[in-house]
Order: structure tokens, then sequence, then C-alpha cells
């Protein structure tokens, strides 16, 4: 008797995806972020009286637009709330916390934050807590560093069309924020599976691999390790390539972050030879005005690089549109 052989690893590698959102504010967004720079707290009115917190720009109910600001207080209940036991990279505190939701006096509507405090057994629906002010405040809701316990009983008229905590404001500040950098970001452990795990693999030996639909007979590259198709497993792995033809192209003309490529350059769909599905990748070696559909090309390997580093022109005859129409 033999000893089974032990199924490939699969890959696993953490994974960041982020993205600098930056968005211009009009006066609403405007004057909240500037009044927490202020140590501010600023809703606005809506058509049946209610006060929101944070504002929004247009009404709930009506979908007018709406700018009547009011000042709110910097104190508050908590209407619910979750404990988080371990805190993860950037968020508002490094101990573990809880997240609430803070109904400030004279809001009707609950904002979002972390409350600072020493465990669960801390925290309870319907506890008095107010802001505590970041140190250096900038004009983002981070100015607001998080909720601690407040010792201040609510005031029971404290309805923001009786209280005097939920004044009038005009909103006006100095030096007011306009906009602002959102910087989304994402961090988990992907994990590509058993059909990328041997693609993966593949180029690492400058081999690109696929896999073939035992129903339709398509070869998919990247693999994906069932045919969307036919909704069966692809388990006959096939090289195909190295050259391909373009199928279709883009010019990009703006730089992106943190890419070492002069613009204007070209990224192309390839149909690699032998492969029933386009992938993409960046075209060098060639004017960027003089990229064609049905261009043939040819893998262009880095030092060490585990996947090509751009595709370049093989100098052959361009392939005919027949032959690639349906990659396209």
């Amino acid at each position: 008797m033999t000893a089974a052989a032990s199924p490939p690893e699969v890959l696993r590698a953490p994974l960041v995806v982020e993205f600098p959102f930056t968005r211009s504010l009009g006066p609403v967004q405007s004057a909240f972020l500037t009044g927490l720079r202020e140590r501010v707290v600023l809703g606005v009115t809506t058509s049946d009286g209610k006060v929101m917190v944070p504002p929004v720009e247009y009404d709930p109910v009506t979908a007018d637009e709406i700018r009547d600001l009011v000042e709110v207080s910097a104190t508050g209940t908590v209407t619910t709330w979750a404990w988080n036991g371990e805190p993860r990279p950037q968020q508002p505190l490094a101990t573990p916390f809880a997240w609430v939701l803070v109904r400030l006096d004279g809001a009707d509507t609950a904002i979002l934050h972390a409350l600072d405090a020493p465990g669960p057994e801390s925290v309870a629906t319907g506890m008095r807590v107010r802001i505590r002010w970041a140190t250096d405040r900038v004009g983002a809701i981070t100015d607001i560093a998080c909720f601690e316990p407040d010792d201040t009983p609510a005031d029971p008229t404290d309805a923001p069309q009786a209280s005097p905590r939920a004044a009038p404001h005009d909103g006006v500040f100095t030096d007011a924020v306009t906009g602002i950098v959102a910087e989304a970001r994402l961090d988990y452990t992907y994990s590509p599976g058993r059909a990328q795990t041997a693609y993966i693999n593949a180029l690492s030996e400058r081999r690109t691999v696929g896999e073939r639909c035992p129903s339709c007979h398509k070869v998919y590259v990247p693999p994906r390790g069932a045919c969307p198709t036919c909704g069966v497993a692809t388990t006959d792995r096939v090289e195909v390539g190295p050259a391909g033809t373009v199928t279709t192209y883009c010019i990009v003309n703006i730089k992106a972050r943190n890419l070492d490529i002069e613009v204007p350059y070209v990224y192309a769909h390839i149909a690699l030879d032998g492969a029933d599905l386009a992938l993409h990748g960046r075209i060098g070696g060639i004017p960027y005005d003089q990229v064609r559909m049905g261009l043939r090309v040819e893998p262009v390997w880095t030092e060490g690089g585990r996947h090509p580093d751009h595709y370049r022109p093989t100098g052959e005859p361009d392939a005919d549109y027949d032959v690639y129409k349906e990659l396209i």
C-alpha cells in the first residue's frame, strides 16, 4: 500500500485595499466639520422639526434641500452599544472600547462613535456620556476623539423644539473646511483557492496555466475553479501562451499614486494563445498611439518578478479579427 499524496498547499496572504477619496463639501457638511474643529456640534432641522446629528443635506421625508443649522450639546445619552474587545489599527482607541450610538442633547437622531470605558460592565443603554475632544483638531469626525462617561443628569426638557441647547446657528466660521480626503482602507487575509494557487505558482516559473471546462471545453485564464457557463468544476490544467493577442485596450492619462509608470500608457485585454478568456496587462515597447486591436504581444519578466511586468510586440503580423472577436 502506498501513502496518498498530500494535497498542494493553498496560498494565503494579507491583502490591503485602500483608496484616498477626495470630497468637496457643501455648506452643511462644511459647517458641521468646521464646527467640530471649533468644539461646536451642529445639526440640521428637517421639515417636520426634527434635529439630525450628523446633519444631512436633503430632507429624508421631502427630499428638499435643508440648510437650517442648530447647535446641540456635547453631552448625550447612549441609545445602544456593542463592545469591541479587539480594536483594529486606526480605530479611535487602541484599548478595548464600546461602539455607541449617542443621542446628543438637543438632537433627535444618534451619532456613532467610540466610548472609552474600562469594560462592558461599565456600559449601558441610557447612560450619560460627553464628547472628549481631540487635542489637535483639523475639521474631521476624528476631532471627536471619543465619548466618555458623564455624571451630569439629562435635562427632562431637552426636546429639540424647547431646549436651549438646540440653538439656531448661522454655520459661519473663519477659515471653513471645504474639502476632505477620506482614507478608505480594507485589511483582510486573502486565499485564492486551489485553482488560482496553481496559477500563481506557475507564474513564479514564468508559465501561464489555465483550466479547461470538461463540458464546453473553454480554457479559463486565470482559472476560476468552475466554469461560469456550465457550472461544473474545471480540473484539467492547460498551459497557454506565452504570446497572445490584444483584443481591446485603453490609454491611461492619469498617473496612479505609488505607481512608477509615466503616462500616457496602455492597458489592454490580452487573449493568450490557447485561452478562451482575455486577461489584462500593460503594453510596453511600443508608442502608446501605435497599440491596436490584433497586435501580437509576448510577456516581459523582471528579475525575481512573480508575474509579467508588461507585454511587448512580438513582431508577428497582426491577428485577423475573426480569430479574437469572441474574446473582446
